[in-house]
């Protein structure tokens, strides 16, 4: 859907985005049994020159975080260290950027790798040379996204229940405040109680909640997001209050929230979206403030519902009530500083 670009101008960095090369790895899969893996064939390529189209079709994106997808690992370096290869690929990806010739724009300006904290104190090697492989480097995810139901996740996902609990995940958690890292947690609205007590444990750390802490709307939770809402709300009220906390509003166009219920790229306008997500949205900024909210992409998994533009109009509409200094906050203010990219907004 073509839409005029709303308040073209407003500085964005978009603080979750992937990049990958899925060609060869979904032929492995099983035929897809729900939409996720659907929509990860539709989005089988996905890296610079995807990238830049999505991020230069008419927004002001300024720069980037690229999350972890477990992309382009390095199989020679050994089960622990592979993921280096990721954080070294993402890595040329943000050289080529940063070369000029695109620009003042700036993608991959910091890069969210991935390492096994139920490693325990050994994770502490594996930060060090995931801080070694690029001055980009600033944080892990580590996703603890589990669910009774295994359609829900399917077979890409494999976390174990209670993963932000156990004691040697917790110790591997511990080495990143010894180096300034942050931590993304990916997790669905049923297990919120772990990344509340995960961030209560850890007050110094800090935390970025991914897509609103992903409410669920699909398999045998198809139907119950309005059922589910005030408990995921209390929930998000409750973690908001752990103050080294942020949130990520985005990632409710993917496939799991069925927000819309009819992707992929579903081809709906951004005031419907914006209709759709605003009791999400609206709850997370009230919780948390724009001081420790951004919107994010979530691309290309969003593809599911939005197009780039349209997503970011979206935005756009919900924040439309919000001052200019909560609207910098929310669309680049947060993410530069949870992620250390001011020097992107100092112009």
């Amino acid at each position: 859907m073509n839409e005029a670009i709303l308040e073209p101008e407003l500085p964005i960095i978009d603080p979750h985005h992937h990049l990958w090369d899925l060609r060869p790895v979904l032929p492995a899969f099983p035929e897809p049994r729900h939409d996720f893996l659907e929509t990860l064939a539709g989005a089988a390529h996905y890296t610079f020159d995807q990238l830049q189209a999505d991020t230069h079709s008419g927004h002001n994106v300024v720069g980037t975080v690229f999350m972890e997808c477990g992309a382009f690992y390095d199989a020679s370096r050994g089960e622990a260290l592979k993921v280096v290869g990721e954080v070294e690929f993402v890595n040329g990806v943000a050289a080529q950027g940063a070369s000029g010739l695109y620009g003042g724009y700036r993608p991959c300006a910091a890069i969210v790798g991935h390492a096994d904290l139920t490693l325990g104190a050994k994770a502490g090697e594996v930060l060090d040379a995931l801080q070694a492989a690029s001055p980009r480097f600033v944080g892990i995810r580590h996703a603890a996204a589990w669910d009774a139901d295994p359609e829900v996740l399917g077979p890409p996902f494999h976390a174990p229940q209670g993963l932000y609990l156990d004691s040697t995940f917790r110790e591997g958690f511990a080495e990143l405040g010894k180096r300034g890292l942050t931590f993304d947690a990916w997790l669905l609205e049923p297990q919120l109680g772990d990344v509340l007590d995960l961030a209560r444990a850890f007050p110094d750390q800090p935390i970025v909640l991914d897509h609103c802490g992903t409410p669920l709307g699909i398999a045998s939770h198809r139907g119950k997001l309005t059922e589910n809402f005030g408990r995921w709300r209390n929930s998000i009220q409750a973690i908001a209050e752990c103050e080294n906390v942020s949130v990520k509003l985005g990632g409710l166009a993917m496939a799991f929230c069925q927000l819309p219920d009819n992707g992929p790229a579903a081809g709906l306008g951004s005031e419907e979206l914006a209709k759709l997500w605003e009791p999400y949205i609206d709850t997370c900024i009230a919780a948390f403030g724009p001081a420790r909210a951004m919107f994010e992409s979530n691309y290309p998994v969003d593809r599911w519902g939005a197009s780039y533009p349209v997503l970011w109009n979206a935005f756009k509409r919900l924040a439309s009530g919000a001052s200019d200094s909560e609207k910098r906050d929310l669309f680049a203010g947060t993410a530069a500083r949870v992620y250390g990219l001011e020097h992107l907004l100092a112009a």
